[in-house]
């Protein structure tokens, strides 16, 4: 493969710049591992796969690999990664949860559960957006015992969002990929933030309307 022509305005990073001294299918391997195991292994804590999604992006860019193989790999990898995640809560649930990572995170987490018992599936497509929930929310799917055929359709509509967006995003970033990848992530978080809230404001309007129901009932026993 001839080699790539480097030009522009802005001095690419190292790290780009390492990407594109490796062979093509080495990049889709690395990019594919990095997105599932963040699902279903929790390295999302160390390295979200929101960045090795947009980098592979920034590469097909470059003509260092083709665009539909990135594509291709970041979604399946995104809907395979959360099905394992998924198997993993569901087999092993609390134990999961009492992993030290995850107990420095216990507020985010029981947010995170709340989210998942209210809204169910859509929650799923949401946290696909965030890291954190990202990471986690998988294997909460699987605690929580949800069906799977619920997780599963709402996982792939999820992960070929995602994945198409970010990868786009990346492609169209090229060299601007670090600044890009920045605005994404804390747009997504901003959104997905308040869906939260409202759909927690939501649940403690029609808790109280319960409750309200409820006193009223039994008064006029």
């Amino acid at each position: 493969m001839p080699r790539v022509q480097r030009t522009g305005p802005r001095r690419m990073s190292g790290l780009v710049d390492r990407l594109l001294g490796v062979p093509a299918w080495v990049v889709l391997v690395v990019v594919g591992l990095l997105v599932f195991a963040e699902d279903a292994l929790f390295v999302g804590f160390v390295l979200p796969g929101e960045t090795a999604a947009v980098l592979g992006g920034v590469a097909a860019r470059l003509g260092h690999v083709p665009l539909s193989g990135v594509l291709a790999v970041v979604i399946a990898a995104a809907i395979v990664g959360d099905t394992m995640g998924y198997e993993i809560g569901r087999h092993f649930g609390p134990r999961i949860l009492a992993f030290p990572v995850l107990q420095k995170h216990q507020r985010r987490l029981e947010d995170a559960q709340g989210f998942l018992a209210s809204r169910g599936g859509p929650a799923v497509f949401l946290a696909r957006w965030v890291a954190f929930l990202r990471a986690v929310m998988p294997a909460l799917a699987g605690t929580l015992k949800m069906r799977y055929p619920v997780f599963l359709a709402f996982n792939a509509a999820g992960g070929l969002a995602w994945g198409a967006v970010v990868v786009l995003i990346g492609y169209l970033a090229g060299e601007s990929y670090a600044r890009v990848e920045k605005l994404v992530g804390r747009g997504s978080a901003l959104a997905v933030a308040a869906v939260i809230v409202l759909a927690l404001v939501v649940r403690h309007v029609r808790r109280r309307h319960v409750e309200a129901a409820s006193t009223v009932h039994v008064s006029q026993e």
